[in-house]
């Protein structure tokens, strides 16, 4: 039985661009340190510059702000402990209650070195709540963390706004942009911030390749010490094939990226409308949100059980962060808007991609109406 890819948010597809690096260089079997000073060194050095060029180009960079790294968890952890360990003495560090695992964790970590952090809150929709957000730029923080797009709800922040009041209020700005690229138009200076996050595999790169965009007048000590790759910003032989496969897929997906946005928001109205109709509650509904992210709930039912059904039927979709699913339990980004526990555990997520068609759709459709037919009559047999 095949199988429809609805999981787009944990990892994109290889995208066929990448897919050609990767023939390539396994075709006139390429290897070699790109530290080293011979031909095969050089090639892998060019290789990797040149993807640090594309990548810049389409955040509208210059490539010596782009760092590249293993993944958005790292760049996360990069940036946000080497602020801290830069700054001569500990401050507030505020993230936002939705923030990826990768960004709360550090600022947990942060609080053992004297950092104090505060939780910005959001409202039932999953945005910034704006009388929190004024009580802690109060507070004077000396850094804020805020995602671009909730890798759950898919709802979208308004960061250049909080960046540039939260810089107006003295402090250094991050932001995880990693499940927006790719879906939204990302520009670094029209956001406003200071340090941005990426990640390769969720545009159809392979994973193990992620990005650091930020200013060159903030300073911050590298996470990773050793042989001063990255210019001194990320020790550690690069991996140059997973760059230049990302430097090959960055500039096709971006200008890509508003048709696809486009057939995205349609199949999206086509999915919501049918969980309407079939009684389904969708998380964030009122507030702006990636074109394709769904989260959704049946009240009464258990999500892990959904995927689990819906797999059996030929769907691959989730029940919230792939990031998470280590330690399951109620969606981490639904707690934080104030809804129920009970509601919060039967939440499922599916997230489209470029090659998505309406008629997945309306299989995925059909499916669920099976699986509803089959909770009723075991629940008919129970009562019966």
């Amino acid at each position: 039985m095949s199988v429809t890819y609805l999981d787009w948010n944990a990892s994109a597809p290889l995208h066929p661009a990448a897919e050609a690096v990767i023939a390539e260089w396994f075709a006139e079997k390429r290897y070699g340190n790109a530290s080293s000073r011979h031909r095969f060194g050089e090639a892998i050095r060019a290789a990797i510059e040149a993807a640090r060029h594309r990548v810049a180009e389409t955040l509208g960079v210059m490539p010596n702000q782009v760092v590249f790294t293993s993944g958005g968890s790292e760049a996360n952890n990069a940036f946000l402990k080497g602020v801290a360990w830069a700054r001569p003495e500990p401050g507030l560090i505020a993230v936002s209650a939705v923030e990826h695992p990768c960004v709360r964790e550090p600022a947990k970590q942060l609080q053992r070195l004297g950092w104090c952090v505060a939780t910005i809150p959001v409202d039932a929709e999953g945005r910034i709540d704006e009388k929190g957000w004024q009580s802690i730029l109060a507070q004077r923080p000396a850094l804020v963390s805020v995602m671009l797009a909730n890798n759950e709800s898919g709802v979208i922040q308004p960061v250049a706004e909080l960046a540039q009041e939260a810089r107006a209020a003295g402090a250094i700005v991050h932001c995880d942009a990693v499940q927006a690229w790719g879906k939204l138009p990302v520009d670094f200076a029209a956001l406003g911030v200071d340090a941005l996050t990426l990640s390769g595999h969720k545009i159809g790169a392979p994973i193990g390749v992620g990005v650091l965009v930020f200013d060159r007048r903030i300073e911050w000590a590298p996470l990773i010490a050793g042989g001063g790759q990255e210019s001194g910003w990320r020790s550690g032989t690069e991996n140059g094939l997973a760059i230049a496969a990302l430097g090959a897929v960055a500039p096709v997906v971006v200008s890509a990226q508003r048709v696809w946005a486009a057939h995205a928001r349609a199949l999206q109205q086509q999915l919501e409308t049918g969980l309407l109709a079939r009684g389904a509650t969708i998380f964030s509904a009122g507030a702006e949100r990636l074109p394709n992210t769904t989260f959704f709930a049946f009240p009464g039912e258990v999500g892990e059980s959904w995927v689990i059904e819906l797999d059996r039927e030929g769907f691959a979709v989730a029940s919230g962060s792939a990031c998470s699913s280590a330690h399951p339990g109620a969606s981490h980004t639904l707690r934080a808007m104030g809804v129920a526990e009970a509601i919060a555990r039967a939440a499922v997520r599916v997230s489209t991609g470029p090659t998505t068609q309406a008629e997945d759709i309306a299989r995925l459709l059909a499916a669920i109406d099976r699986i509803q037919e089959r909770h009723r009559q075991a629940v008919a047999a129970v009562a019966w």
